[in-house]
């Protein structure tokens, strides 16, 4: 994994560096927000995680920020930002210019390692979800309506990849669906709060707890349940478990106080970037989500 760390302040820069030591990680720096726009959008360049000051002098973090997001080979390039400015006003700014992963300074060397791995991870699975195969988005463009019945997160990833053929950007629809699917898998059948994922991923455990889980006989058998329905212009995909729901409303923004944690923005991701709607029905086990447009 390679990681484009930027910050003008060769203090923070070394703190960061010792911090990230690992070799599976190749870290590169930048100590200003020039020299970082050139290295990310030089030919062929490649990173899979920017860590991103925010205040510096000439152009700042929020305009790296800003052109990463408007630059469709490195739109998907997950971006942590770290800064001191820390209000909401400014966490919204930055959550808006698409910084959805947040450090305020001075951290806990601890944190910044947990929110590079949840980053990582986030990203490695969307990835997953969006390799599709040409002869899957030729098939499932001849469907009207279908129904799946999906358990594991990787049936989840799987199935993504292969709706995500009926978006417009089926990049952005493997996204969305992948994260309401493993929702519906982590929270829903297997009843993981989202307190209790914060802390497994902080161990580095979430992965091991969801497949602890799955074979426990109280959840071995709950399913997740997937549907489609071609609507003249537009898909409708109504997924639904077998869990006793949750509180969702919260969810559904990008709330600057969730900013900081490791978890919990994937719901307000899907619905702003990938569905032209998406709302919860009942206990909050069923989910229907509206796709626009026709695919690419």
């Amino acid at each position: 994994m390679q990681i484009l760390v930027v910050d003008d302040e060769p203090f923070n820069l070394d703190i960061i560096m010792e911090t990230l030591d690992d070799p599976e990680y190749r870290l590169v720096t930048a100590d200003s927000g020039e020299l970082a726009w050139e290295m990310l959008s030089e030919p062929g360049s490649h990173y899979d995680l920017v860590v991103l000051d925010r205040m510096m002098r000439g152009i700042d973090g929020i305009e790296v920020l800003r052109r990463i997001k408007a630059d469709k080979r490195l739109s998907d390039v997950p971006v942590i930002m770290q800064t001191a400015a820390a209000s909401p006003d400014q966490v919204r700014e930055g959550l808006q210019a698409g910084a959805h992963y947040y450090l305020t300074k001075p951290f806990e060397l601890e944190a910044l390692q947990t929110i590079v791995r949840a980053a990582l991870d986030d990203a490695s699975q969307r990835r997953a979800a969006a390799q599709g195969a040409d002869i899957q988005a030729r098939v499932i463009l001849l469907a009207e309506s279908a129904c799946f019945k999906i358990r594991t997160l990787e049936d989840a990833q799987h199935l993504a990849a292969l709706l995500s053929n009926l978006f417009p950007e089926p990049q952005l629809g493997a996204m969305g669906l992948s994260e309401l699917m493993i929702n519906a898998i982590e929270h829903g059948n297997l009843e993981i709060s989202f307190s209790e994922k914060s802390r497994l991923k902080e161990q580095d455990r979430w992965h091991e707890e969801v497949e602890r889980r799955l074979g426990l006989p109280e959840y071995r058998d709950r399913n997740v349940t997937v549907t489609i329905e071609r609507r003249a212009h537009e898909w409708e995909f109504v997924i639904e478990d077998q869990g006793h729901g949750f509180d969702w409303h919260e969810f559904l923004e990008l709330d600057p106080e969730r900013a900081f944690a490791p978890n919990g923005r994937g719901i307000a991701l899907a619905r702003q970037l990938a569905f032209a709607s998406l709302s919860y029905e009942g206990s909050g086990n069923r989910v229907r989500a509206i796709a626009n447009g026709e695919p690419a």
